[in-house]
């Protein structure tokens, strides 16, 4: 006979490292994917921080180009009237420049911070998500650890188990050995008593008849006396 032993907490610790591995593939997953995402809003902020460069380069440039301009005296043909109009309305064009340069700037600055914290939350969700992957990660270890140990256990208890198996199979064909030699010694004792009987019945059978034929001739042997 065998006895079948239940495995010992084995479902409950494959339940759980199933978990513990879907959940460490979903992490990896959302973190991948905030990567990928992470790549184009990186490449966004270097375009607009390229273009904002640029628009400043290039307000600078026109506005050095229009005050360069503004700067020589007025043509000897222009009137001496319309000069004071000539140079309020540079005056004006430049302080409009400026304004606009002004405005261009902190937009793009303010799209710059805009991205710049979108960023830094990404960064700060995929550190996140790669510390609780490097947790899930650590925890699946340890898991594995501990069920490698309780299978090295069970191995043990099941090799402890079929060593006592064999041993009481052993013990019980020896027990029937055993006793089969004692049953075939009874057997042999028996017939050995039967006979043992028989003959002493014959032999007392035969004392019998002795005994009644010396009681026959001690009586003749008497009768003879008397006469």
């Amino acid at each position: 006979w065998r006895r079948c032993w239940p495995p010992r907490g084995g479902s409950e610790e494959a339940r759980q490292r199933a978990e513990l591995e879907a959940a460490a593939r979903g992490l990896a997953q959302r973190s991948a994917q905030e990567e990928r995402a992470r790549g184009p809003l990186e490449e966004r902020a270097r375009a607009l921080r390229e273009e904002a460069e640029t628009l400043r380069r290039q307000h600078r440039a026109e506005v050095g180009a229009l005050l360069r301009g503004a700067r020589p005296e007025p043509p000897a043909e222009l009137p001496a009237a319309l000069r004071p109009g000539v140079t309020a309305a540079l005056r004006d064009l430049r302080a409009q420049l400026e304004g606009t340069a002004v405005r261009s700037t902190l937009q793009a600055e303010e799209w710059l911070d805009k991205l710049s914290e979108v960023a830094k939350v990404n960064t700060d969700a995929i550190r996140l998500a790669q510390e609780e992957i490097s947790e899930y990660r650590r925890q699946l270890q340890s898991k594995t650890t501990e069920l490698e140990a309780l299978k090295g256990t069970q191995e043990s208890l099941e090799r402890q188990r079929q060593d006592s198996e064999e041993r009481h199979h052993a013990d019980v064909l020896s027990y029937q050995e055993t006793i089969q030699q004692l049953d075939n010694e009874l057997r042999n004792t028996k017939w050995e008593m039967a006979a043992q009987l028989r003959e002493y019945q014959d032999l007392l059978n035969v004392k019998m008849a002795l005994d009644i034929e010396i009681a026959a001739y001690r009586k003749l042997l008497e009768g003879e006396e008397y006469r």
